[in-house]
């Protein structure tokens, strides 16, 4: 561009002066690099480094190429937002990784060289975002769910200062814990079943004026996006009220899996089988005195299952532990011995689980007079006027142990209320077919995506609350099996989300991972094919498509992952900080040895969220690797478009690499899908490297995790053997 003024700054400090010729950086950044400005500094990040920076900014310069450290290194200090700005990885991606001696000099003053080249390159291609033009600000949450989770939700969002709209589909907030006798203790010294705190709760919504409630009511239609959604709100008089919104807490719970299904356990056959909520509705009623049947029979003997329907690897039932069950059966288990310490009340356990409480719960029932058996129930069935209950007991050996009991309670496990992909059969005894939690108006369905089991799919270990609509986070059992006390602390990270979504909103800025990015994706219309990978393609459903079938962006859902351009085959979508040209452009600004001298190049294309992570630690931990290969951070791998092998290969490079996240079902990409869609887009390389007659091991896709820090240097190494034992490309020529 004319306007462009363009600084490259070569850094000194950390070891690099005395690793490498800095005057050599600087010239190649002059010459090769055309920046109209060079500078070397004995130590960039200090305060007199920074300071030259900014002068040079406020005197012109408008973009900067910065040869020092890592990119994830030093963000504070090299923070200017007024420029764009690129980073050259002398220190964790050069000195760090190679040995010293002079017989290494020459490759690593080859590899920083080739890093300052990559760096000017890529700044000239890139365009410091202005921010979403668009950016929206409401600052209201819309909590769906009035149980603990939404509750809970409501008032930490009200306490900062946020307006609150609290939607329950029952006559009555409180949810389950609202349909229980008791807790499980949720604190020291964890002796006794807690109340509950619904009554509390509640009042305490009631009186908060930031809080405004709409019982007997559902969501009829969800739009827009983070900062602007518009909310139908179907209400019981057959009327819809229109709220709106900045962000949304998915607090819609669980049912608990169909008693009916299990009826070789009595489930569904025998009015005396009931499930844990059956159970607490009979200590309701009961209020403290002694529990009875539904006939009205005193109960003198009870027994607990455990995993009824649960744990299941035949695929009948569920594949999960609801990780609730132990404790809550424990106690139910206490409102017996409370009541009348001689009735029999045995728990029947393949592995009993007591999570937050270690095992003081567990040993408080014990010294109460629960008895706990460890063994499989094969059978319930009527006996007189009770139950007989045949198990395997594994203590004893014994295959065909029996019990009588007036009553048996099946601990059945949880099923989230995920939305309309999610098979429920029955609640509180109805059949009921699946119904839309959100109504989204997604072309990508009305619910937000689900795991295999219906719970919403977040990502367990780097974002747990965010889900793929965003702005939209699911806290409590919709999100996993939850307790009361686990659905409250869940609640309050996923209010912490909403709150911060909104902020990012009002100012055009992306979520999480790329938290603080302003830019968004555009495209040129008149290259466009209308082929709609990158309305497919799309993680979260950000991309629409108008009535002449172009696709529309919606910035504010939009996490910044690059996938929609990795998808593009013409290569029309690009993001002001991140494109097809910018790493197109450090792709060809490596220098290529021709074949006589038989130093490779090998290309990587590492995703920024695990596998340049990883690189880069294995640098501070001086793991070397192949000073052969050239470094490019990507967005995701999703991201990586196919424009980028084809040009490194016909450019002379021998091989490339490419490093995204564990796919899968238990994926560990940060986009969710990204590194998954990567792969399928790779598994079409082999037939277009045959075609070429190159061998097929010249590109490669590997499954990186940030904490390879020794494997990563591994593979790098091995594929280097491997590319020096094929030889070099051809294309050398």
């Amino acid at each position: 561009m004319a306007d462009q003024k363009i600084a490259a700054y070569v850094c000194q400090g950390c070891g690099l002066g005395e690793r490498l010729d800095t005057k050599a950086l600087a010239q190649i950044a002059k010459t090769d690099g055309k920046a109209h400005l060079v500078r070397e500094h004995a130590f960039l990040c200090n305060a007199d480094g920074v300071a030259t920076i900014q002068k040079d900014i406020d005197e012109g310069v408008t973009h900067i190429a910065i040869a020092a450290c890592s990119r994830r290194a030093k963000t504070e200090a090299f923070y200017f937002p007024a420029v764009a700005m690129s980073r050259a990885n002398l220190r964790e991606g050069v000195i760090w990784i190679r040995p010293e001696g002079d017989e290494h000099q020459e490759t690593t003053q080859e590899m920083a060289q080739d890093y300052v080249r990559m760096a000017c390159a890529e700044a000239k291609k890139l365009t410091q975002p202005a921010g979403n033009p668009a950016a929206a600000r409401n600052t209201t949450v819309l909590v769906v769910g009035g149980g603990i989770t939404g509750m809970t939700a409501a008032l930490e969002a009200s306490k900062t200062g946020y307006q609150v709209v609290l939607v329950e589909k029952s006559g009555q907030l409180g949810g389950w814990a609202g349909k229980l006798w008791k807790r499980v203790a949720y604190k020291e010294p964890f002796a006794d079943p807690a109340d509950t705190g619904v009554e509390a709760m509640t009042s305490a919504i009631q009186a908060d004026k930031n809080i405004k409630v709409y019982l007997n009511a559902t969501i009829a239609k969800t739009d827009g996006a983070p900062g602007r959604f518009l909310i139908d709100i179907a209400t019981e008089s057959g009327g819809v009220t229109q709220e709106h919104a900045g962000s949304i807490v998915q607090a819609s719970g669980f049912a608990l899996y169909d008693i009916a299904k299990l009826p070789e356990l009595g489930g569904g056959t025998s009015p005396h089988v009931v499930d844990q909520a059956g159970l607490e509705a009979l200590a309701k009623r009961a209020a403290g005195g002694a529990i009875k049947r539904a006939d009205g029979a005193e109960v003198k003997s009870v027994v607990f299952v455990q995993c009824a329907g649960q744990r299941d690897d035949t695929g009948k039932h569920l594949s999960y532990c609801s990780g609730t069950c132990c404790l809550t059966s424990i106690k139910q288990a206490m409102y017996f011995k409370d009541q009348n310490p001689d009735i029999d009340t045995i728990v029947i356990f393949d592995d009993l689980r007591t999570p937050g409480n270690g095992e003081d719960f567990y040993r408080s029932a014990q010294k109460k007079g629960v008895t706990f058996t460890k063994g499989k129930v094969a059978g319930v069935a009527p006996s007189g006027n009770g139950l007989k209950v045949t198990f395997n007991d594994l203590i004893l050996g014994d295959e065909n142990a029996t019990i009588d009991a007036d009553l048996v309670v099946l601990a059945t496990g949880q099923v989230p209320n995920s939305g309309d992909n999610i098979d429920l059969k029955q609640e509180e005894g109805v059949d009921v077919k699946p119904i839309s939690i959100l109504n989204l108006n997604y072309r990508q369905g009305p619910d937000v995506p689900q795991l295999k089991q219906g719970f919403v799919d977040s990502h367990f270990i780097c974002f747990p609350y965010e889900s793929r609509r965003t702005g939209i986070y699911p806290a409590g059992p919709v999100r996993r099996p939850m307790d009361i006390t686990q659905a409250a602390e869940d609640a309050t990270g996923a209010t912490m989300k909403a709150v911060q979504a909104i902020e990012n909103a009002s100012v055009g800025r992306a979520a999480h991972p790329r938290s603080g990015d302003l830019s968004f994706p555009s495209f040129r219309a008149e290259g466009c094919t209308q082929c709609k990978r990158c309305t497919v393609e799309c993680p979260f459903g950000a991309i629409d498509e108008d009535e002449k079938r172009f696709p529309v962006f919606n910035e504010a859902r939009c996490r910044r992952c690059g996938t929609c351009m990795g998808a593009c085959p013409v290569r029309v979508i690009s993001f002001e900080n991140y494109s097809v040209d910018s790493v197109g452009s450090q792709i060809k600004a490596v220098d290529i040895p021709d074949e006589f001298q038989e130093k490779p190049r090998i290309l990587i294309l590492a995703c920024e969220n695990d596998a340049y992570p990883a690189l880069d630690m294995a640098g501070m931990n001086h793991n070397n690797y192949s000073a052969y290969v050239r470094i490019i951070p990507v967005r995701c791998l999703g991201s990586a478009n196919l424009i980028w092998v084809t040009d490194a290969l016909n450019s002379g490079y021998d091989g490339v690499m490419m490093m995204g996240c564990k796919h899968g079902e238990n994926y560990q990409c940060h986009f969710v899908k990204g590194s998954e869609i990567a792969s399928i887009r790779l598994s079409k390389v082999d037939e277009t490297l045959k075609s070429l007659n190159l061998e097929t091991e010249r590109v490669q896709n590997y499954e990186v995790a940030i904490t390879d820090i020794e494997r990563v240097p591994q593979l790098i190494n091995d594929y280097a053997a491997k590319i020096q034992e094929i030889g070099m490309s051809p294309f050398k020529f």
